[in-house]
């Protein structure tokens, strides 16, 4: 399947609802993305899948090390700073 020529990987939500399976087929076999518009604007990409290793997928290894500094973790928090979040 060939993507319309006028516009590129870019494709019109419109005609990605009607020919949504021959776009993944084009996704699966051809590797490359599909931009889904909406009134012009980009709103979806539809890409092939990419395994990432396990490391990368886990939320607190990708967190671990990420806080820079501790500055009185412990101590309560101020009336006037409590307030003042609400």
């Amino acid at each position: 399947m060939a993507l319309p020529q006028d516009q590129g990987p870019w494709i019109s939500k419109s005609l990605f609802k009607s020919k949504a399976l021959e776009y993944f087929r084009h996704v699966e076999t051809s590797g490359e993305t599909i931009v889904v518009t909406d009134h012009g604007h980009p709103t979806l990409e539809i890409r092939p899948y990419e395994h990432l290793p396990n490391s990368e997928l886990d939320p607190l290894d990708q967190l671990r090390n990420s806080v820079i500094s501790y500055i009185e973790p412990t101590e309560p928090v101020d009336q006037g700073h409590w307030e003042a979040l609400q």
